[in-house]
């Protein structure tokens, strides 16, 4: 798979008048001390909703949609999880056995959702499914039929093609149902996803050896440049620009690394620009702007950590 940053974030957003709902699953086995089930809802990749098996609740992470959805609500999201969650931990064994493992850490996870273009009217559909780390099935809305880039997942790309009516169950909700939930958030949400927080901007490096990150975060909406300025030029070379990352509180953060040595930046300025809504954040690189202690930078929930979107 194309890895869990890209499963929970996505590259569906191409422009700001496209919105996407998104759902992510992931279930472990031979991890100790984490939940063997998480799922993570997601309206233009900020966190809305959220459910892992140790609290065998869903639960909202957004205020607004604790107020707009009842209760009634999150009882029947939990019980239809707790059904997909046995479902992904069957599908897990299934695996194994088709990768002919018996023990270890394994992963299965699965990303689905919607996007919807408010200028075009256009949308789209997206269901994937990954096993440790790889691409195992996905669902090609187009010509509705399950596809399988590996050997063993070939099996179960049959056996699904071969349910007509579940694939055209799947048509609807991707289709009709999705876009419908969509834009109830939308609408839920409406002034609260309006809202503009500008990044924190820092410099960090773990060692003097190490290279030196521009690291910015706590910013809404999520569209972020950060690039390096040498003695007033734009800068290019060995800079090496992160994914964009969600914070738990539904804000982002996104980082860019330079690999310079300490004789050279103390000989010739070094900027960081950091541009979010018309505004540029400035910090030049010195010794006093580096800050080593990442701990206080670190996103306050360890599910970031758990799903290798953070490593502190």
């Amino acid at each position: 798979m194309r890895s869990v940053v890209l499963l929970l974030l996505g590259v569906h957003l191409a422009n700001a008048a496209t919105h996407s709902l998104k759902y992510v699953y992931t279930a472990t086995t031979g991890m100790k001390n984490f939940p063997r089930f998480v799922d993570v809802g997601m309206l233009n990749g900020e966190v809305i909703s959220m459910y892992d098996s140790t609290s065998q609740r869903k639960v909202p992470k957004q205020k607004w949609m604790a107020d707009n959805l009842d209760q009634q609500y999150w009882d029947s999201g939990t019980e239809n999880i707790k059904g997909t969650e046995q479902a992904y931990m069957n599908n897990i064994q299934v695996a194994m056995l088709r990768f002919n493992q018996t023990a270890g850490v394994h992963t299965v996870q699965v990303m689905y959702g919607c996007d919807w273009d408010d200028q075009t009217g256009e949308t789209n559909g997206f269901r994937q499914e990954g096993y440790d780390g790889e691409d195992f099935l996905f669902l090609d809305l187009k010509e509705m039929r399950w596809i399988s880039p590996v050997m063993q997942g070939i099996i179960t790309a049959l056996k699904w093609n071969y349910d007509r009516g579940r694939l055209e169950a799947r048509k609807h909700y991707f289709s009709t149902v999705c876009i419908e939930w969509l834009m109830k958030y939308l609408e839920y949400g409406k002034s609260s996803l309006k809202k503009t927080v500008s990044p924190q901007v820092s410099l960090l490096q773990k060692s003097s050896s190490s290279p030196v990150s521009c690291h910015a975060t706590g910013f809404y909406p999520k569209y972020v440049t950060i690039s390096w300025m040498k003695n007033g030029q734009d800068h290019y070379e060995d800079v090496e620009v992160g994914e964009l990352l969600p914070n738990e509180d539904g804000t982002f953060q996104k980082t860019s690394e330079l690999r310079v040595t300490p004789e050279e930046w103390k000989k010739n300025e070094f900027i960081c620009v950091v541009e979010h809504q018309g505004r540029a954040i400035r910090k030049i690189l010195t010794e006093k702007e580096i800050r080593t202690n990442q701990e206080s930078l670190c996103p306050s929930s360890s599910w970031w950590v758990f799903l290798g979107l953070w490593s502190c």
